[in-house]
């Protein structure tokens, strides 16, 4: 086994290379944790220096032994000054003993498992029909492993996620159609299985499980996919169109899981290595991260235009829709239109950062105004849910991305309030929305008289079951005192109407012809819309 071999299976998710002065073609034997009070250091081996300062004179000296008895290399923890990494590096060069530090997402414990894993893995023989596929290819190893025995093919993760699945199309069953449509196994079957002990089975054994047909659901083949003592995932197999599965699909599925762990191993790591790109964005965009560091990850250029689009569905709350729903195909639209972007999950919402936009503002502008409309236009229809897009103003370059966030949150925010027709905006185009907005959030903290207009209706309203004065009072300041069309809101006649003002003002003593007296009475009620307390008393919705 070589260092570029395991390197290449374990992915840049968990380890991060910083010098090899002996090439990456020297062998790997073994992984092993530093004993402090027994420090053995195995010629060949990986050696993780746990608890050791990397910026220290033991760090420099276990970096020197590890040199002398011809270990692989020496993994230090993530973070270490750029003086240290310096020393470590000339001592590298002197001993030829490659440096690796571990990155900030991976903790100690699961680099050793990943690292054993990816030894194992590495080491398995390939089968004959995957030979030539890319490495973390999953979705080409479900075709090869389906055109070996004879059926569909799944891969999934531990949860019953599904990875991939062979292209097969003629006469799934129902089970396998609601499996991929949802990227997951139903809930009700895995619970069926796991309380039936299925799970235990296949996790114990390294044999493949069959499940006979039962009804519409046809017979099924299924391998844990596992390396080092650690599962990955799994391998279902099912037939189609009535037809058997090859004889010799058992044989084919064991070998398959065995060389599916290197393309499992890879794509986990993978996605740990996008986690990192998605982590340094989240914390640019919340304004403590550093541009430098998710110019590298993501490869997003540094000092060129950039800008942030938030989206929403609903309400543009949490609990709206399916937020990991929209996550996967807000990325997947975002690839087709060949923008470079970071799609970053935040609650309720998801924030997609733009880069390499055009030079020229206006360009930038439309480019911008573009996706924008694209994406709610194609996640709408998609989701049957109407999506909302608020745009960010162009930035010049990644460090002022925050700012764009701001500006992108304060139209979604605005449009999901009007809850009107329009879909896409920037919060110059919703000023009037944004500026009420910043208006109530500024008067949040306000502690009005208890004796107010409003709190007087409030009260009388919770008094006197039925009464609906306050309700009264917003339909007809929304509609600018036209009680044909506030009458036409509440559903009663204008007379009825006339009648709740007359008793708005007896009970209240609120003098609708005074501008100031109306002006705060909005206000008060836009209050008491926001549901966090402010102004006593109850507030009954329309």
């Amino acid at each position: 086994m070589t260092l570029e071999r395991l390197l290449s299976v374990v992915g840049p998710g968990a380890l991060e290379l910083d010098t090899a002065p002996g090439g990456l073609a020297v062998a790997v034997a073994d992984v092993t944790v530093l004993d402090v009070l027994e420090p053995e250091i195995r010629p060949r081996e990986l050696l993780l220096a746990v608890g050791v300062d990397p910026g220290s004179a033991h760090a420099v000296d276990l970096l020197r032994r590890a040199g002398e008895t011809g270990a692989t290399g020496v993994v230090f923890g993530p973070g270490r000054p750029e003086r240290a990494a310096a020393a470590l590096r000339a001592v590298a060069e002197e001993s030829g003993t490659a440096v690796f530090s571990r990155t900030a997402w991976c903790t100690w414990a699961q680099l050793v498992g990943v690292l054993r894993a990816g030894l194992a893995s590495a080491g398995a023989p390939p089968v004959p029909a995957t030979r030539g596929l890319a490495l973390g290819d999953l979705n080409g190893l479900a075709d090869a492993v389906a055109a070996l025995v004879g059926g569909a093919v799944t891969i999934e993760d531990t949860e019953s996620r599904v990875l991939a699945y062979s292209s097969t199309e003629e006469n799934v069953d129902e089970l396998r159609r609601l499996t991929i449509l949802g990227r997951r196994v139903p809930p009700w079957r895995v619970a069926a299985m796991r309380e039936a002990g299925f799970f235990r089975a296949l996790w114990g054994t390294d044999d493949v499980l069959y499940r006979r047909a039962q009804g519409e659901n046809p017979e099924r083949l299924v391998g844990a996919v596992r390396a080092g003592g650690e599962v990955l995932g799994s391998i279902w197999v099912a037939a189609v169109a009535g037809r058997p599965l090859s004889p010799g699909a058992s044989e084919a599925l064991r070998a398959a899981t065995r060389t599916a762990a290197a393309h499992l191993l890879h794509v986990r790591t993978r996605g740990a290595d996008d986690r990192l790109v998605e982590d340094a964005a989240r914390a640019l965009l919340e304004g403590r991260g550093s541009p430098e560091v998710l110019a590298e990850r993501a490869s997003l250029p540094e000092r060129e235009p950039c800008a942030v689009l938030a989206v929403g569905a609903g309400s543009g709350t949490a609990g709206d829709d399916d937020p990991a729903r929209r996550y996967a195909l807000l990325t997947l639209h975002c690839a087709a239109f060949g923008h470079r972007t970071v799609v970053v999950p935040a609650g309720g919402r998801i924030l997609v950062l733009v880069g390499s936009l055009d030079h020229d503002p206006r360009r930038a502008d439309e480019q911008v105004t573009h996706l924008g409309e694209s994406l709610a236009r194609q996640l709408s229809a998609t989701t049957g849910t109407p999506v909302r897009v608020g745009l960010g103003d162009v930035a010049p370059g990644l460090a002022r991305a925050d700012a764009s966030r701001r500006s992108a949150e304060l139209a979604l925010k605005a449009l999901a309030r009007d809850a009107g027709a329009r879909t896409v905006a920037r919060a110059g185009d919703v000023a009037d929305t944004v500026g009420i907005m910043q208006v109530t959030e500024a008067l949040r903290d306000v502690v009005l008289p208890p004796g107010t207009s409003v709190a007087r209706l409030a009260a009388f309203d919770a008094e006197h079951s039925g009464s609906c004065l306050v309700q009264t009072l917003r339909a007809y300041l929304d509609r600018f005192g036209d009680v044909a069309a506030a009458s036409r809101t509440l559903g009663v006649h204008p007379n009825s109407l006339r009648y709740r003002l007359r008793r708005i003002t007896e009970v209240s003593g609120l003098d609708l012809g005074s501008p100031d007296a109306r002006l705060l009475a909005e206000l008060e009620l836009r209050l008491r819309d926001r549901g966090d307390g402010a102004g006593p008393g109850p507030s009954p919705r329309p």
